[in-house]
């Protein structure tokens, strides 16, 4: 059994100690500091940029004030003019945002064995913490209800953890998303519900590619890294009679069994944990992988960046052994990694090939993302030419059908 890290501190002249909790793998910081509603903004932030972790102990509202004034600090900081290359002001781009991250999650809270915030004004974050870190600890509760035994001099609250307030925000914010989900218009308005770390439809252009395609079959159909479950959903409502929907992450399996149970298609969806494929072969089999070959640095974040493109090579090279004689692979994918340098713009016809794949026919379709308008942003030449498709892919031996 993995024991989380232990992360130890002194308070009121007192050794205390409790466990480290980060969903994105951020190490337990080396040094901590008790901090309330008197420290300073200018001087919480000189110690986040030091390496030093604020233990906060004062009012929770006060403590989202100070990591929005720390915020405010990182963003007045001057302004390198973005390289000319598109590449490196893509690398830039993304050390800033570590580098930002790492300093704003320098501002700890504690968190109970039974997932409450002890601090003055603190929410009710119990709903939000089960959703992403599973149910409480029994043991652990109770170690927190017990009475200190007679006599104790130190208090080492074996059963607190810190975690990052502003990882605690983002898990109420996930939460609130879960609750009121996502519109998807090819779904008639229908709403999908993105779990904690399950990367959110709210960009919609490849659902709309997925539900405008002309569909090779309505008997069978794979679902590769299903998710939130929505294409899986989209193509049983589209008459698809089955659908076997797949994924690795536990968070996605019971976000889209949730989905497709919600949303009526249960019945037509099998969610199963897999490596890419099922067994056997299908008239359809369906992929939308990440898009930058890039490392990600959050769980959410998987669905974007795949470094090395593990998924998008592992579907092409697998998917000739999955497809009836007769089928189709679709592949939907942003060309956003091209148009940053991180993929030459041959690589993908050239893997098609090496594939044994053919293309049958290909939909594109414009983001409608506000950063693609954004002329602030660093990337906005990249996000301006990215064009989002839906590949039809067939055995290299088929002829690519004939106009309609």
């Amino acid at each position: 059994m993995n024991h989380p890290p232990v992360v130890e501190w002194t308070e009121a002249d007192q050794p205390r100690s409790a466990r480290w909790r980060s969903e994105n793998g951020t190490p337990p910081p080396r040094r901590i500091v008790v901090a309330d509603d008197r420290t300073r903004a200018d001087e919480a932030y000189k110690l986040a940029c030091e390496g030093t972790a604020l233990l906060w102990r004062g009012d929770f509202h006060n403590a989202r004030q100070l990591l929005t004034a720390m915020a405010r600090r990182i963003d007045r900081r001057p302004r390198k003019t973005p390289p000319a290359d598109v590449t490196q002001a893509f690398h830039v781009h993304r050390a800033a945002q570590n580098h930002r991250a790492r300093i704003l999650g320098m501002l700890l809270v504690p968190l109970d064995a039974a997932y409450t915030v002890p601090l003055h004004r603190a929410p009710d974050v119990r709903e939000a913490c089960v959703r992403a870190y599973g149910p409480a600890e029994p043991a652990r509760a109770e170690a927190a209800d017990a009475a200190p035994a007679p006599g104790a001099t130190e208090s080492p609250e074996p059963a607190l953890t810190l975690v990052s307030l502003r990882e605690l925000l983002a898990l109420i914010g996930a939460n609130e998303w879960r609750r009121k989900g996502v519109e998807i218009p090819a779904l008639g308005g229908d709403r999908i519900h993105p779990h904690y770390g399950v990367f959110s439809p709210a960009r919609g252009e490849y659902v709309d590619l997925v539900a405008e395609a002309p569909l090779p079959t309505q008997e069978l159909a794979f679902d590769i890294g299903t998710g939130t479950g929505v294409l899986a959903t989209v193509l049983a409502r589209r008459g698809v009679r089955r659908i076997v929907a797949t994924d690795q992450d536990p968070r996605a399996l019971a976000c889209a069994r949730e989905n497709t149970q919600r949303l009526g298609v249960a019945g037509q969806v099998e969610v199963i944990e897999a490596d890419l494929f099922p067994a056997g072969r299908a008239p359809l089999v369906v992929c939308n992988p990440p898009w930058v070959p890039a490392k990600p640095t959050s769980p959410v974040e998987r669905a974007v960046y795949d470094p090395g493109s593990r998924m998008l090579y592992g579907f092409l090279s697998g998917l000739a052994d999955h497809l009836t004689p007769d089928g189709e692979g679709w592949l939907i994918l942003s060309d956003f990694a091209a148009h940053l340098g991180l993929r030459p713009h041959t690589e993908l016809a050239d893997a098609f090939a090496e594939a044994g794949l053919t293309v049958l026919d290909r939909l594109d379709i414009a983001p409608r993302h506000p950063r693609a308008r954004d002329t602030s942003d660093p990337l906005h030449v990249a996000r301006m030419a990215e064009v989002t498709s839906l590949w039809r892919l067939g055995p290299a031996d088929r002829p690519a059908p004939g106009p309609c």
